[in-house]
């Protein structure tokens, strides 16, 4: 009696705009589209920034540093960046919301490209480095925003509500790599080194996407979603439709989850930072490139829509395997691609995007389904602290992989990893 009638204090304790919210399903599912919009907003800029570092981090440092060994350096170190900056972003949205979490991680972001302009500009390599880091905080953000969605998403509308987050990015981060060749001509005309004309578009875009969550996801999604499920916990009328889950955390889930992330991620990484090295080699100018990542990152984000819905109506688990196969497919495809054939390349880099997809959306999903709201920020935050330096990893390797061996063999490599997916996700089966 007396733990109803604390609950029933709390209850009343709550601001009057936040109880308006916790009495009206209505106002929820208003706020959800609401949330969902800003979202998508803020991620066609979000996309736009990490297409900087994705298309020419390592053509830059290969430029810098006069050697192919550590053209993957960008790569691990904007992700190694975004390793710190997603255990930030995590605990800083759990503590005070999304919109803090967020918003601070994409204006350290735009901070750290700004950075790498002036490195760029004064060829210090010391400043890239750091910079780089920085920068990876956007990147970090940029995927932790796809959890910003599901707060106020029911469990079956989860997967759809990470899908449209990340669909939205591709407007963006097909832009990106597209503008590559205009950035690099206006960069040149203010006194910049060409390749890092895209990361001063990064800057302002990572800025605004900051400016954005900042003025307009209010009220916040996850605090709103913290206080329904902790009425729905005291009044005992949680079932498959609450948007607040109070069932304990599934470490089983996580791991599988989480597993299936980091290995997508490491594949991922390390066969697209060398694509453009590689292409360099054979010729291959920056518009070409640009093109090739173009199409990778499109395929990257765009089949979200359909994904979202594969994963919520066949499972988690299915679509999984069908990321293991993808990237298998994108691995051997890049092995035997000619190496002056764009087609063939935009055919590797494609099934490579939409690999990473299947597994990302999946993974993600998996997380969601085996947290509860009391601790899915931070949950979410750890884990993209593994995915991010599981890429620092695979870019690191990758520069020295290629410089000792191959491209094809580096190709190789990674689509048999993907193999590995297949035992992980079937020795969760109970």
């Amino acid at each position: 009696m007396s733990t109803k009638a604390s609950d029933s204090a709390s209850i009343r304790k709550e601001p009057e705009w936040l109880q308006s919210y916790i009495d009206s399903p209505e106002k929820q599912h208003q706020l959800y589209r609401k949330t969902l919009m800003i979202v998508i907003i803020s991620q066609i800029f979000g996309g736009a920034g990490l297409a900087a570092g994705i298309t020419v981090g390592a053509l830059l440092a290969q430029n810098m540093l006069g050697t192919d060994s550590f053209s993957g350096v960008p790569a691990a170190l904007f992700t190694l960046g975004s390793a710190g900056a997603a255990l930030f972003v995590g605990q800083l949205s759990q503590r005070f919301g999304r919109r803090s979490g967020l918003a601070t991680g994409f204006l350290i972001g735009g901070l750290g490209a700004i950075g790498v302009v002036i490195s760029a500009l004064t060829n210090n390599i010391l400043l890239l480095m750091f910079s780089l880091l920085i920068y990876g905080a956007g990147t970090a953000t940029n995927l932790q925003t796809r959890y910003a969605g599901t707060d106020l998403a029911v469990p079956t509308q989860r997967a759809t509500a990470i899908s449209i987050a990340m669909v939205s990015t591709t407007f963006g981060a097909v832009a990106g790599p597209n503008l590559v060749n205009v950035m690099g001509k206006f960069a040149e005309s203010i006194g910049v080194p060409a390749l890092a004309g895209p990361f001063i578009l990064a800057a302002a875009a990572y800025m605004i996407a900051g400016l954005i969550l900042i003025v307009w996801l209010r009220p916040d999604p996850l605090v709103v979603a913290k206080a329904i499920a902790e009425v729905q916990s005291s009044n005992q009328s949680y079932s498959e439709h609450s948007i607040g889950n109070t069932a304990s955390i599934n470490k089983k889930g996580v791991i599988i989850g989480a597993n299936v992330m980091v290995l997508t991620q490491v594949i991922m990484i390390a066969i697209m930072t060398m694509t453009p090295v590689h292409m360099g080699h054979h010729g291959h100018g920056l518009k070409s490139v640009g093109l090739v990542i173009g199409f990778h990152i499109g395929a990257m984000y765009l089949p979200s829509l359909l994904t979202g819905i594969l994963v919520d109506k066949i499972g988690r688990r299915a679509m999984a395997i069908a990321s293991a196969v993808t990237l298998l497919l994108a691995g051997l495809t890049a092995a035997i691609a000619p190496a002056d054939s764009l087609f063939v390349l935009i055919i590797a880099l494609s099934l490579l995007g939409l690999g990473w997809n299947f597994g990302l959306i999946s993974g993600t999903a998996l997380i969601l389904d085996s947290t509860t709201l009391s601790t899915r920020a931070k949950t979410q935050g750890s884990v993209d602290v593994l995915i991010a330096l599981a890429g620092a990893s695979g870019g690191a390797l990758s520069g020295m992989i290629l410089a000792g061996s191959s491209y094809t063999i580096l190709s190789l490599g990674g689509g048999i990893l993907a193999l590995l997916l297949i035992p992980v996700v079937l020795s969760s089966r109970n």
